[in-house]
């Protein structure tokens, strides 16, 4: 990024958080994609806040990035067994941010298996969560009971942009990926399995690229769009799966179990759009399938009579080449402030909330006087 770009992003983070002031001392936990773009939003988030760790996602770490952020933050490694046990998980809240006033940023829904011990037991205060991916808002909505606000971005109208997006750019590094080894895309038959915002996107994005595309979703209200739009929407993921060359998984719960991988045809192909143990059940396959790498980015998985390819470990396969999505992805990052900032004043119940639509009308208008000319 060039110093305009650079000057222009501040003057945008500092609109953002002057129109959405925290309401008092704060101390965050952050979980992130730690991408080239990703300091000046933690910058923002440290001129009102106190930063107490950020925990990169492992997959999605640009070093350059990563260099410059530990020179100013403390920085940990990130897995979900941290979170999992919920006495690790109170543990490591004591010694990072022991007494303050927390506010939790997640993706992908990390802290779910312990926020309520975390909300109960911890020696501060746990104010709430904000989360970002359709994933980790279905882990939250999940728990039969929330402790604490959880402010949702994950299917706000200013992510939309972000994830049609991000859906051209999985087809993108797929087909990279591929090309890579000397293959193409075009004229293959290809399955998407989910027909959310980003599934949708790869769907339309792989039939420009001359594909042929069968899409599955679980729910029928979703098949029934994916048929209107013309593909084809069978009635089970076994069949979607059968004679696909390549399969791209975008649920974020598990698109592909065990038995699924036995019918998929040889020499498939298979991408994931977010972290291969919510997407891929991977190591369901050990001592089954022999695993060997075919190059950087490309393992082929075989047993007798039967193979087939995973791409980028079974990770999000965008995140291969930097995951770039433009200024779009700081539309978000402003709602993800404005959610910090609304935690930090208290007031909501415990359960899932969103930021209101003046707000994101907001955010859009100063997303438009600083990045549309």
């Amino acid at each position: 990024m060039e110093g305009p770009e650079k000057a222009r992003l501040d003057a945008y983070f500092r609109r953002i958080t002057a129109q959405f002031p925290v309401g008092g001392p704060i101390s965050l936990l952050i979980i992130t994609h730690l991408l080239p773009e990703r300091p000046a939003f933690l910058h923002s988030l440290a001129r009102t806040s106190t930063i107490a760790a950020i925990l990169p996602k492992p997959r999605s770490i640009n070093p350059q990035a990563l260099h410059e952020t530990r020179r100013t933050y403390t920085v940990h490694d990130l897995s979900r067994g941290l979170f999992a046990d919920p006495a690790r998980a109170l543990e490591y809240l004591e010694k990072t941010a022991s007494g303050h006033d927390v506010a939790l940023l997640d993706i992908g829904g990390y802290f779910a298996p312990a926020l309520t011990t975390l909300a109960d037991k911890f020696s501060g205060r746990v104010l709430g969560v904000v989360e970002d991916t359709e994933n980790g808002h279905q882990r939250y909505e999940a728990l039969d009971e929330l402790p604490c606000p959880v402010f949702s971005v994950a299917r706000s109208p200013l992510k939309h942009c972000e994830d049609h997006l991000v859906g051209r750019s999985i087809v993108f590094s797929t087909d990279a990926l591929v090309r890579a080894r000397g293959d193409i895309l075009t004229s293959r038959s290809a399955c998407v399995i989910g027909f959310g915002k980003v599934g949708r996107s790869i769907a339309h994005t792989l039939r420009a690229h001359d594909l042929r595309v069968t899409v599955f979703d679980s729910d029928p209200v979703k098949r029934i769009q994916a048929h209107s739009q013309g593909f084809r929407t069978p009635a089970s993921r076994t069949e979607a799966i059968r004679d696909a060359e390549l399969v791209l998984c975008a649920t974020g719960n598990l698109a592909l179990r065990q038995s699924h991988f036995e019918t998929l045809r040889n020499g498939a192909y298979v991408a994931s759009v977010t972290s291969s143990e919510d997407e891929l059940e991977l190591n369901a396959l050990d001592g089954l399938y022999q695993r060997t790498p075919m190059g950087e980015h490309l393992t082929r998985y075989e047993v007798t009579g039967h193979y087939f390819y995973v791409l980028a470990e079974g990770g999000a396969v965008n995140f291969v080449h930097g995951a770039a999505v433009g200024t779009y992805i700081h539309l978000v990052q402003a709602e993800i402030l404005a959610a910090t900032a609304a935690l930090s004043r208290g007031g909501h119940d415990p359960g899932l909330h969103e930021v209101p639509s003046t707000i994101r009308q907001t955010i859009a208008q100063i997303w438009l006087d600083h990045f549309d000319r």
